[in-house]
């Protein structure tokens, strides 16, 4: 019998990136000088190696054959992986998301102390157990509803987990769009708004003044930033929840706008008229180890 395939997602540290990569002359100057923009880039790799080295030997132990993507942050190939593991933090285990379909995925923070982890379950010392779990099915399961979304009808993504972001290109320009969800239709200037599913709601759409929702919800939830009320008008669309079988659209007034997907990493220029579509994927993420009390929330 074949070995059981893992795919295991690591990240790159900013001491990895600037220093061993690129041997960046200014990281190494702020590093030589100890300044406290780099200061904890050491101790970070270090305990980040420290657990990349730990999934290895244990999957070994646990006798799988293991494939690592070499860019991460990029699409890469699943195709007959029976986990996907994600050693990082949430931006690790967000970016590898968008290569994953009905695969398992289990998030291991590889540095607590410098990452933040609500998508990953174990730390160093209980890998073992945790991969022996989820390779054998026993391991807590999640069902995370992620987002669709389409240009001018041409499908971008079934795969956003935590949120989208459309704004002007230009963080200090007026985003300018149309809002429309069922009958009701709202022009609107604002900052940019963001849309997404309950994955994403503890981060930005909080910030922004929007509500934490229960991990396992279906509903998104889109929250206007910075909106411009002139005296006397009011914004109907300004927090709302969608329900799975419901969309929300959008039509740009800008000719220099962008929307983001989970981050930096995934950008579309969008130009006057696109319409943008954001509704229920059809493509849950299946999450391995997540509490679901480490998220409260109602919709």
């Amino acid at each position: 019998m074949s070995p059981t395939l893992v795919v295991v997602a690591a990240k790159r540290s900013q001491y990895q990136k600037y220093v061993r990569d690129q041997h960046d002359p200014r990281a190494l100057e702020l590093l030589a000088r100890h300044d406290p923009v780099v200061a904890n880039w050491r101790r970070a790799d270090t305990l980040h190696r420290r657990t990349y080295d730990a999934v290895l030997d244990a999957l070994e132990h646990l006798g799988a054959k293991v494939v690592v993507p070499s860019k991460p942050h990029a699409e890469f190939d699943v195709s007959g992986a029976a986990l996907v593991v994600t050693v990082g933090g949430d931006g690790t285990f967000l970016a590898a998301s968008h290569s994953v379909g009905s695969e398992p995925v289990l998030g291991i923070n590889s540095a607590p102390e410098f990452s933040v982890g609500y998508f990953c379950a174990p730390h160093r010392a209980s890998l073992r157990k945790h991969l022996d779990d989820a390779l054998s099915g026993r391991l807590r399961r999640l069902q995370m509803t992620r987002m669709r979304v389409e240009v001018n009808g041409r499908l971008i993504s079934s795969r956003v987990l935590n949120e989208a972001l459309c704004s002007h290109r230009v963080p200090a320009a007026t985003s300018r769009y149309i809002l429309q969800w069922g009958k009701k239709k709202e022009e609107q200037r604002s900052s940019g708004f963001w849309i997404g599913p309950a994955a994403g709601s503890t981060g930005a759409q909080r910030s922004a003044g929007g509500r934490v929702l229960p991990l396992g919800s279906k509903k998104l939830q889109l929250v206007v930033r910075e909106p411009y009320c002139p005296p006397g008008h009011r914004i109907g669309l300004r927090q709302m929840l969608v329900s799975h079988a419901l969309s929300i659209s959008a039509r740009s007034k800008m000719d220099d706008a962008a929307l983001f997907l989970d981050g930096p990493y995934k950008r579309i220029d969008l130009h006057l008229g696109d319409v943008i579509r954001f509704s229920t994927s059809t493509q849950p993420l299946m999450a391995l180890g997540i509490r679901q009390l480490r998220m409260t929330g109602r919709d």
